[in-house]
């Protein structure tokens, strides 16, 4: 399938499976530039990556229009290099690289756009806040003036069992959902990232309004 045919089928999928305005966000870890610029061709912008370094290759090389997120876990001798290079960073993962970008965006004198990656499921191969640590770093946020937490991100497990799946989600939108409800400085929330190539359906019927598809649009990494 080609690119072109295999984003209209996720579009398809949108339109009947949500009734909010959903992010396709495309997912180019180790995609050409080439390939990446027939999604742009379509009229898309929001573009994800997992490493810095890829990004900010892309990032030089095609147009400047795009918005680029990060995706992928953001090491703490990174910082220095992302922010204030990408539209949101969505994998804050610990309280220590909160602190990071937040004082490297205070530097620059910015604000910069975050999600809060949860570890919905406690697994420990995963990044993430654990559900029961938000309540506190919430209450804590607004020390962090160079910051703007604008919801919540998260990965479900890689298994079949789409019950599982499909509670990591339905779990993360109630949390989602709890939050948006609190009066926190430095938030305003909006975005609930879950869901990739594999899920993305399951994430769609349970609240996502960006989901994050690589494979799916371009093919199996190399």
């Amino acid at each position: 399938m080609s690119i072109k045919d295999s984003i209209l089928e996720i579009e398809q999928d949108i339109k009947k499976l949500s009734q909010s305005d959903v992010m396709l966000l495309c997912v180019t870890k180790t995609v050409s530039i080439d390939n990446i610029m027939e999604a742009y061709n379509m009229g898309y912008r929001d573009f994800g990556e997992n490493k810095v370094q890829e990004l900010l290759y892309k990032k030089e090389n095609m147009p400047d229009d795009i918005n680029w997120h990060l995706i992928g876990h953001l090491q703490t001798n990174k910082v220095n290099k992302i922010v204030g290079k990408v539209s949101l960073i969505q994998s804050i993962d610990s309280l220590k690289i909160l602190k990071k970008v937040n004082n490297r965006a205070k530097e620059l004198g910015i604000i910069q756009d975050i999600l809060i990656e949860v570890n919905v499921s406690n697994e420990e191969s995963k990044h993430g806040f654990k559900v029961d640590e938000l309540s506190s770093l919430f209450e804590g946020i607004e020390e962090f003036k160079n910051i703007k937490v604008k919801g919540f991100m998260t990965m479900a497990p890689n298994i079949e069992d789409e019950d599982k799946i499909r509670w990591v989600f339905s779990s993360l939108n109630k949390i989602f959902e709890k939050f948006s409800q609190l009066s926190y400085n430095n938030t305003d929330m909006k975005f609930i990232s879950m869901g990739m190539t594999h899920d993305y359906k399951i994430a769609l019927e349970e609240g996502a309004n960006i989901i994050r598809v690589g494979s799916k649009i371009f093919g199996k990494r190399k």
